[in-house]
């Protein structure tokens, strides 16, 4: 790779199967995946935290061949169907526990646990092979930013091995408001987005200043109202974390008719 370090990149995961099942409400979404793509580089592994696993302790998928969990419903049949035959990497997933450990962070390993679609959607546009191992960090059931941006800071020593960060969430996830579809503005959402692009890309501030912001986004305009529960939002706080630094915006477009963000540190 070019970089010295491999990416971290925040991306929004879409509804459910939708973008596998090329959703009209997903297209901008599609074609930032697929352009987004050349600047990943190709890891060694990857390591992802989904919004859909919450643990008690963070906990670390440590089987072979991880199986695929369907966590959606309602949906045609061919979303059940859905492959994504990518190796887990039970070395990594130990060497992950070490780190949290030396970093103060309690940890656990589960060789039953499987991929949910916050992982193998994403990763199947991304990385359709399925050729990289992979291994899933669940999120703390305790909701702490603070918390989770330790959590990414310990992980970023990874970053020299070719190890790919990627927090599968989604910077709106009001869902009653997706349901909707409604594509008129939504005022409270732009504003939302504006403050949390400024909070993660603005060069002017300090890292800890960053971090003070992320750590009370919810004192942010709207912040209830596009995170009425922020499980979508906290991968981003692992991969501010593990970023370090300001990010780049990478994506600014709308998926369900709401505006939504993606981040990439590099």
């Amino acid at each position: 790779m070019k970089n010295q370090h491999s990416p971290v990149l925040f991306l929004p995961h879409g509804g459910g199967p939708l973008p596998l099942l090329e959703d009209e409400n997903h297209r901008e979404m599609l074609k930032f995946f697929h352009e987004i793509i050349p600047k990943l580089g190709v890891p060694a592994a990857i390591i992802i935290i989904s919004a859909h696993w919450e643990e008690e302790i963070v906990t670390i998928t440590s089987g072979e061949n991880p199986s695929l969990i369907y966590d959606y419903y309602g949906f045609p049949d061919e979303a059940y169907t859905v492959e994504y035959p990518a190796a887990g990497d039970p070395v990594l997933a130990q060497k992950i526990a070490n780190l949290l450990r030396e970093n103060g962070i309690e940890s656990k390993l589960s060789d039953q646990r499987g991929f949910d679609h916050g992982v193998f959607v994403p990763l199947k546009i991304l990385f359709p092979q399925a050729n990289i191992p992979c291994v899933q960090l669940s999120l703390l059931n305790n909701l702490d930013p603070q918390s989770h941006l330790k959590i990414g800071k310990a992980l970023s020593k990874l970053r020299s091995e070719k190890t790919l960060i990627i927090g599968s969430g989604l910077s709106f996830h009001n869902m009653q408001s997706l349901m909707s579809q409604q594509n008129s503005l939504d005022q409270k959402n732009e504003e939302f987005e504006m403050w949390l692009i400024d909070a993660c890309t603005n060069l002017n501030y300090a890292s800890s200043v960053r971090e003070q912001k992320l750590i009370k986004w919810s004192e942010a305009p709207f912040a209830r109202y596009c995170q009425p529960r922020e499980e979508h939002l906290l991968p981003l706080h692992v991969c501010a974390g593990a970023g370090g630094s300001a990010a780049k915006l990478v994506f600014a477009g709308k998926i369900m008719g709401k505006k939504t963000s993606a981040f990439l540190w590099n």
